[in-house]
């Protein structure tokens, strides 16, 4: 049969989110989904959610957050968001070369 006759495979029911993680990280998606199909869509309004916190800090701590984030006119908190996310890759990254 040729490929643009074959049917795609179905895909599996996930019992969680790392269930269908682990699925796609070991398949290829071209087997399931007819890519010649797709089109390209935007969703200009979403948002990643997000969860209130409460952080104590000490004071001299936040006051030198707060005036890097003033010398880079931005919020603080932001700029906050933007160390810790890039901690936390940088710890992700040192893991996963230790594992290797």
């Amino acid at each position: 049969m040729t490929k643009s006759k074959r049917r795609a495979k179905q895909i599996p029911t996930f019992k969680n989110e790392r269930e269908e993680r682990d699925f796609w990280s070991s398949e290829h998606s071209a087997e399931y989904v007819d890519w010649r199909a797709a089109k390209i869509v935007r969703f200009p309004n979403l948002r990643p959610s997000t969860t209130a916190i409460s952080l104590r800090l000490p004071d001299t701590l936040l006051t030198e957050l707060k005036l890097l984030a003033n010398e880079q006119d931005v919020p603080y908190q932001s700029l906050l968001k933007v160390y810790l996310a890039d901690r936390v890759a940088a710890e992700r990254r040192r893991k996963r070369k230790a594992s290797a």
